[in-house]
């Protein structure tokens, strides 16, 4: 369940005055841009956007860019591009820091549905002038662009059914493949580039069902480079995106300083979705609410903001 709670009676000409009013003269209303913005969905931001535009004349995105700052200026403004804009910003951001950021591109490409990646790879296309796959490719190597390029690349079927027979001889490859780290790693990029998300989730529990352990488990115990690192990533995100984005939320906040571009994507990339789920998931991982975690480690619009998409008004 999503965190964001938007009013189904909002008047887009209304929220353009508000914010007008806030970003013009000397200083910015900060708070007053939080409260629009940070309780309308992505379908009505779009609405103010243009209703902005065609009143003032100018691209309301540009101009909250230049009244704001730093962290909070980064939040709101991916959280006013349309949601597939966003991602393509995301991954693009992400490209241009490839070394320690693959792991980005493969949240998006796992996370996704099937026709919300196909959108996205077409968001960055019309941003960017090349495809998301080209810019990867260019900044890749080895199997780490064949299972990033093919995951970016897929098309999956999305519907529910399930072959236990291949889940098992599928199991029984990845097993072999990860066990050896060399051989048939080709294998590892076929079924998880090619397989509908359910028929790997099969597979998922077969291998623990078969081994006695996970698979990623048995990845993060053994994940020496880069390629297995992402194979990692992305059955967590196949499997159960809830816990992965736990588990992302819990080492940008209990890491020493706080990741605060990490902590940005899943909050504005989550609330309109399923970040209620992952709320539920952290305290019952931490023992503590995800809004008073975040209330501990940053601070000012930035917290303020965030906490509202959070769903908790302060």
């Amino acid at each position: 369940m999503a965190t964001l709670v938007a009013p189904s009676n909002h008047s887009p000409k209304e929220d353009a005055d508000v914010l007008w009013k806030a970003v013009k003269g000397w200083g910015t209303d900060e708070s007053a841009i939080i409260a629009i913005m940070g309780h309308r969905n992505a379908a009505q931001r779009q609405q103010i956007r243009q209703a902005y535009h065609d009143i003032y004349q100018e691209d309301l995105i540009k101009r909250i860019e230049s009244e704001l700052s730093g962290n909070f200026e980064k939040a709101m403004y991916r959280w006013i591009l349309e949601p597939a804009d966003r991602y393509a910003v995301l991954a693009n951001v992400a490209i241009k820091n490839l070394n320690s950021d693959y792991h980005v591109i493969v949240e998006i490409a796992c996370v996704l549905k099937p026709e919300e990646l196909l959108v996205v790879r077409r968001a960055y296309h019309n941003r960017y002038k090349h495809s998301l796959e080209e810019h990867v490719a260019a900044h890749t190597s080895g199997y780490l662009r064949q299972l990033v390029v093919g995951l970016l690349s897929s098309f999956r079927y999305d519907g529910g059914e399930i072959n236990p027979i291949l889940a098992k001889i599928e199991a029984d490859i990845l097993h072999e493949a990860i066990k050896n780290k060399k051989g048939k790693l080709d294998e590892v990029i076929r079924i998880l580039t090619t397989r509908s998300k359910t028929q790997l989730k099969a597979t998922f529990n077969r291998y623990r069902d078969d081994y006695g352990y996970s698979l990623s488990k048995k990845l993060l115990n053994d994940a020496s480079d880069d390629f297995l690192k992402a194979v990692h990533v992305a059955i967590r995100c196949i499997d159960d995106h809830h816990k992965y984005y736990e588990k992302v939320l819990r080492n940008v906040l209990k890491g020493v300083g706080t990741d605060e571009d990490g902590l940005t994507r899943v909050v504005v990339t989550r609330a309109e979705k399923d970040l209620k789920d992952i709320k539920e998931l952290y305290y019952k991982r931490n023992s503590i609410h995800l809004e008073d975690a975040v209330a501990k480690e940053i601070s000012g619009d930035y917290k303020k903001f965030l906490l509202t998409l959070l769903g908790k008004e302060h």
